[in-house]
């Protein structure tokens, strides 16, 4: 029997707590599959009494998470604690420092850190692996760093906070503001009590970032993302763009053009018939188009114990097996540091929504602004009225750029008829 692959798993939370019982369900599916069992030695976590549903006796417990990183009984370190920094990030540097492999779920760490990680392990020969960083269960990472290796690689894109979904399905199905399902989720553990990571778009951010330098093989550039959430989007929008065709989605999307890195977190407009579109609930979606494979989609759960536990072990098993490789698709000095592209001079088709008052003349007022921008109409909607009141007017742009669209909108903003911020959202045209 070859010598096992031992672990030493630092957070026992939903996911960790999955870890441990996938190990042991399947463990000899698991050892076939690897070549070699795959086996807890050692655990961190700062509770040693709750109850996990799940065995914990055989393992050792360490209080100080970096500990697990020098034991010799250790051979790979799992991080399932989470945050940027503090823990997360020391227990990181000492397992590659140390020479060995370390598998993370920590999309915030690696967005920030990645790099020198990277770095670190090719230093050290260590693998960093982190499957379950992006899209929870969706193979992703394994796709575009393996499956699309030979593939140039010109956008990818998708739904990659579950949260976010979530909300914006059950405004469309049952017909309820934003803040209501909201605090619903959030009784229902769907959302965190604090859910500015999610709702503001920031995790999609840190997993678009990470998914942008495995697809372009650029430097990983978190800085340069455009993030907007969900906070604006009202039922009203969501009433409006069914009417109109179309479903809101937070989206992620990141294009290279061969000179510059386009990267934004938006809500759009997805035409029902995209794929994208029938992503509901709390479903993760992923579409990366590359010039020999065309399009790839992946749909599945992004989150959760059993999703997020598979992904780990699944690079576990590669470990296991020998296949190592760059963290990111190449060698950190291959890396490119590209550009961020000019968003101003993106072309695309565009949502408006405005709150006016109701009077003669108004329509006129908005149109005539379009106009002196450049921008054409291709549908126009007044349906209802405010609680105080006034307008909604709804418009879909042709294509314009995103400077004229912008300037247009300046425009309105400075009429009195204007009685609220307007909202502008993108359509999803490919």
């Amino acid at each position: 029997m070859p010598e096992p692959l031992n672990i030493g798993l630092a957070g026992l939370g939903n996911v960790g707590a999955g870890v441990v019982k996938l190990l042991a369900r399947n463990a000899d599916l698991i050892a076939r599959r690897a070549g070699r069992p795959i086996t807890i030695t050692a655990v961190s976590a700062r509770d040693r009494n709750r109850d996990r549903g799940a065995d914990l006796s055989s393992y050792t417990w360490v209080d100080d998470a970096a500990e697990l990183s020098q034991r010799d009984d250790v051979d790979v370190v799992v991080e399932l604690v989470g945050g940027s920094d503090g823990p997360a990030l020391t227990l990181a540097r000492h397992t590659l420092q140390a020479g060995k492999s370390f598998v993370t779920a920590n999309k915030a760490m690696l967005a920030h850190h990645g790099l020198d990680l990277a770095q670190l392990a090719e230093t050290k020969g260590a693998a960093l692996k982190y499957e379950a960083a992006v899209a929870g269960g969706i193979p992703v990472i394994k796709a575009l760093s393996e499956g699309m290796a030979a593939n140039s690689i010109n956008r990818v894109y998708g739904l990659l906070n579950g949260t976010c979904n979530y909300i914006l399905t059950r405004m469309e199905t049952e017909r309820l503001d934003f803040a209501v399902v909201l605090a619903e989720a959030q009784a229902a553990g769907y959302a965190e009590s604090d859910p500015s990571f999610d709702i503001d778009g920031i995790d999609t951010a840190h997993k678009l970032s990470i998914l942008a330098a495995l697809a372009f093989g650029a430097r990983i550039d978190f800085a340069a993302v455009a993030v907007q959430g969900i906070r604006a989007v009202e039922l009203a929008d969501i009433d409006q763009a069914a009417a109109l065709g179309f479903r809101i989605k937070l989206v992620g999307l990141a294009e290279h053009d061969g000179a510059t890195l386009f990267q934004r977190v938006h809500p759009a407009l997805v035409p029902h018939g995209h794929p994208l579109a029938a992503a509901s609930g709390a479903l993760n979606a992923v579409a990366a188009e590359g010039d020999f494979v065309g399009r790839l989609f992946f749909q599945g759960r992004g989150a959760g114990e059993g999703p997020t536990a598979s992904a780990v072990v699944a690079d576990l098993i590669d470990i296991a097996r020998g296949i190592q490789g760059p963290a990111f698709g190449m060698p950190v000095a291959s890396l490119t540091a590209l550009p961020p592209a000019d968003a101003a001079t993106r072309r695309g088709r565009y949502y408006l929504r405005l709150t006016v008052a109701d009077r003669p003349g108004v329509l006129a007022e908005l149109t005539a602004a379009l106009r002196d921008h450049g921008v054409s109409i291709e549908s126009l909607l007044q349906r209802g009225h405010s609680s105080a009141g006034d307008a909604l007017v709804v418009m879909v742009t042709h294509t314009a750029t995103e400077a004229q669209v912008l300037a247009s909108l300046a425009q309105m903003e400075r009429s009195d008829a204007v009685t609220d911020a307007p909202v502008m959202m993108h359509i999803l045209d490919f």
